[in-house]
């Protein structure tokens, strides 16, 4: 673990890494229907897992290991796991919240040796997996009901478990990096890398940890209210390897937000947008040469340190963007002014 560490800090310093694009968009191609996600390993199972993508993993790991080679050889540095969703609490919507695990564990394994594959054919360009954690179908700072403020149907406690499941299943599986994404809460979050940095204690390693929010809307801030300046300054004490932005916006209107962290983090900036925004039949328009486009511009920018696509985008998104930033520099690491810096819904610096 502490070789693929030094390999991906060595990767960082020499281009912008170039992350893979959306699971869902490429798993919809599929056209798959109830049979084939419950595959013959649940075919009894007692209620509909049909859009259980993360399910996948087990039932289909044809098809999930054939994604991952695919954005691979388009050109991706990091092939995140399809796990997504696979936290207890998530997998609890199909009363699956049991086999948490075990997905996760086969997602880590299927995506490790895509990647490996990969390194095989060219060791001087090695690749990279990263586990990912998703926000939860719950919220910890915000009430369900509009009539009762205080209510909540997560606590801090239950999201740290379920975290700490899937960090451990992950690490199990060998993934090399951890990345906490599409936050829209905060305290998610927080509970998230509050797990991960547990079970780096009690195994006694350490791994990069990246850490994505996501901006709902044109207010320019999470669901749970924070702008994107404040959102690192709730972040920064883990020492991230990456922090960034995804899911929500494309390009265009993502970009003053990426532009917001780039100014004020320590460490590396991530951003993987959509491929603009949905269309009345929830599709996305934004070919893969206009994404490339926007993002050879972030880069050019100094903005950026590792790119790649969120809903919408497909292996040839990503073939486009590694060939438009291909020898651009990274964004240097700044020299950040030591003064207070604190965070509620808005940074305040003195």
């Amino acid at each position: 673990m502490a070789r693929q560490t030094d390999a991906l800090e060595e990767a960082a310093k020499k281009r912008i890494l170039i992350l893979d694009g959306a699971m869902g968009t490429m798993i919809q191609k599929h056209q798959l229907d109830e049979a084939d996600y419950r595959g013959s390993q649940y075919a009894n199972w007692h209620c509909d897992v049909k859009g259980n993508n993360d399910l996948l993993a087990i039932t289909q790991a044809g098809i999930i290991k054939q994604i991952h080679l695919e954005y691979l050889a388009a050109g991706a540095d990091i092939i995140e796991t399809n796990t997504f969703n696979a936290t207890t609490i998530s997998m609890a919507d199909y009363d699956m919240q049991e086999l948490s695990r075990d997905i996760n564990l086969q997602a880590a394994k299927l995506a490790r040796e895509a990647a490996d594959e990969f390194t095989e054919k060219t060791p001087e360009k090695p690749r990279f997996v990263a586990g990912v954690i998703g926000p939860t179908s719950r919220t910890a700072s915000i009430s369900p009901d509009v009539n009762d403020p205080g209510k909540r149907n997560v606590h801090f406690d239950e999201l740290v478990a379920a975290y700490r499941e899937s960090t451990l299943a992950l690490i199990e599986g060998k993934v090399d990096l951890i990345l906490v994404e599409t936050i829209f809460d905060t305290l998610n979050a927080k509970a998230a890398v509050f797990a991960v940095e547990e079970v780096f204690e009690a195994l006694g390693i350490s791994l990069p940890i990246m850490i994505s929010g996501t901006i709902t809307d044109a207010s320019g801030r999470t669901l749970s209210g924070q702008t994107s300046e404040a959102f690192y300054y709730s972040m920064r004490h883990v020492n991230p390897f990456s922090i960034g932005l995804n899911c929500a916006l494309g390009p265009d209107l993502l970009r003053q937000y990426v532009a917001e962290i780039s100014r004020v983090a320590e460490c590396r900036v991530s951003a993987h947008p959509n491929a603009g925004l949905p269309n009345e039949f929830g599709e996305y328009d934004m070919e893969a040469d206009e994404l490339a486009e926007h993002l050879q511009e972030w880069a050019e920018s100094g903005l950026v340190n590792i790119l790649g696509g969120c809903c919408g985008s497909t292996p040839a998104h990503i073939k486009q963007v590694a060939k438009a930033v291909d020898g651009l520099q990274a964004r240097t690491l700044p020299e950040i002014e030591v003064k207070m810096r604190l965070s509620g819904l808005e940074p305040f610096v003195h």
